[in-house]
């Protein structure tokens, strides 16, 4: 066998294949004999069919086969001892009349090359990082919601602007009928808050559903409906009313915070208001680092200029799916996937470059501390040793998982050097201003 390369440009070679008889016929031999020891066949005793009529019937097959296997592990050998970086798959060149019978055999091979290039993080302009910060008036608004939700009910006659209603929303048109409870500091328009002002338990209240709560959501659960008729909903429903609450606040007193925190981790309201802040600027570190990930990923596209070997990649997009594609169906595939691809390359360059490749050992400390921390949220906050080890085995054991965590500890790596390499200028934003200014 001989396999040779032809350098067509930069980015686009065919290798071609020799394979001569000696390559193949023995393995051929050995397995239509097989085949003869095997077979059944009507007017011969098994073993005894004449090996004529067994080539006749099965050699062509078994010799296409083996030519097969012989060119699918020679070329990735070839491959991988030539250093080629191939994008896609080689592609077969098509020959008409082909002919099978021949000793020596020639095939030809179309490749794609990944391109040369340079990948410079530390780009000429800065990518912002946001720092998101919890102000005063988010901190309040925590404290305020930690004192209702731990607050105790006090039941009413009348009900008042900020008042808890239960009662049942019901339509019969839209086949609705649901029993919930209604806070009305949420309520949005000031005509059917002033209709639910001033009731009593046992009174019905007509109520147009159309931007009735400050929040769209809430219209789904008070109704019981899904939220795509909630977003067409404009209908006038029924509310009868059964039971009215005033929600006291809790006292900010040392029962609460042991309640909250554990006994004694905090001890007045101003370390209550420090603890809303850090735990609040934790969870908004996760959005901002997933922003700058997206951010510094769309720069390095946009900055690190290749050309791709376009014709052969729409080539091989047509042939390599289910169903064929045509020329149209497969540029227009090519189109869509063409941004995905470049950032692979380039997120490729910068691992096997800078060696940030994910070890079996960091993986699976990254999956104990993973583990640790869905235990967290289920009140497990000091697993052994031996049961993370356990848990971590198994998870190992499941290549769906081990690829959805690898992706993750990646990511992690490329934040952690983007964070140090590349040209980053911080800003400070509270929570608002960078939902506003982020994804605006």
């Amino acid at each position: 066998m001989n396999i040779t390369k032809e350098q067509i440009d930069e980015l686009n070679a065919v290798v071609k294949v020799a394979i001569n008889k000696d390559d193949y016929q023995d393995k051929v031999e050995k397995i239509l004999k097989d085949y003869r020891k095997q077979a059944n066949i009507p007017g011969f005793r098994k073993g005894q069919v004449p090996m004529g009529l067994i080539k006749k019937q099965y050699g062509k097959a078994v010799l296409v086969d083996e030519v097969n296997k012989l060119l699918q592990d020679n070329l990735n050998k070839y491959l991988t001892e030539e250093k080629l970086d191939v994008l896609g798959n080689p592609l077969p060149k098509q020959q008409e009349d082909f002919d099978w019978d021949k000793d020596n055999l020639d095939f030809e091979f179309e490749l794609g090359l990944a391109p040369n290039f340079e990948v410079k993080v530390k780009t000429k302009k800065a990518v912002t990082q946001y720092k998101i910060v919890a102000d005063k008036k988010m901190i309040q608004e925590q404290v305020d919601r930690i004192q209702k939700q731990y607050g105790k009910l006090v039941s009413k006659t009348e009900s008042g602007k900020s008042d808890e209603i239960t009662g049942t929303f019901a339509n019969e048109a839209e086949e609705i009928e649901n029993k919930t409870t209604i806070e009305l500091d949420k309520i949005k328009g000031k005509k059917a808050l002033d209709a639910l002002v001033g009731k009593k338990a046992g009174d019905t209240v007509q109520l147009k559903t159309k931007g009735l709560f400050k929040e769209d959501y809430l219209l789904t659960s008070a109704l019981g409906i899904s939220k795509e008729k909630a977003e067409k909903l404009n209908i006038e429903v029924a509310f009868t009313i059964e039971e009215i609450n005033e929600r006291q606040p809790a006292a900010l007193d040392q029962e609460l915070f042991d309640k909250l925190f554990g006994k004694d981790n905090v001890k007045s309201e101003k370390e209550l208001q420090e603890k809303i802040k850090e735990d609040s600027e934790k969870q908004f570190e996760q959005q901002s680092d997933q922003k700058l990930l997206n951010d510094i990923t769309e720069k390095l596209i946009d900055d690190t200029k290749f050309d791709l070997p376009s014709g052969f990649l729409q080539k091989w997009i047509q042939v390599s799916g289910e169903n064929p594609l045509s020329d149209d169906e497969a540029k227009e595939e090519f189109e869509k996937s063409e941004k995905g691809l470049r950032y692979q390359l380039i997120e490729g360059k910068i691992i096997k470059e800078n060696d940030l490749q994910v070890q079996f050992d960091e993986l699976k400390e990254f999956a104990k501390g993973f583990i640790k921390s869905q235990m967290a949220q289920y009140g497990h906050l000091d697993p052994q040793e031996e049961e993370l080890e356990n848990i971590a085995n198994r998870i190992m054991g499941n290549q769906d998982e081990v690829k959805r965590l690898s992706e993750q500890l990646m990511s992690q790596k490329l934040l952690t050097y983007y964070k140090e390499h590349a040209n980053l200028k911080v800003k400070e934003v509270t929570y608002d201003d960078f939902v506003k200014e982020a994804y605006s």
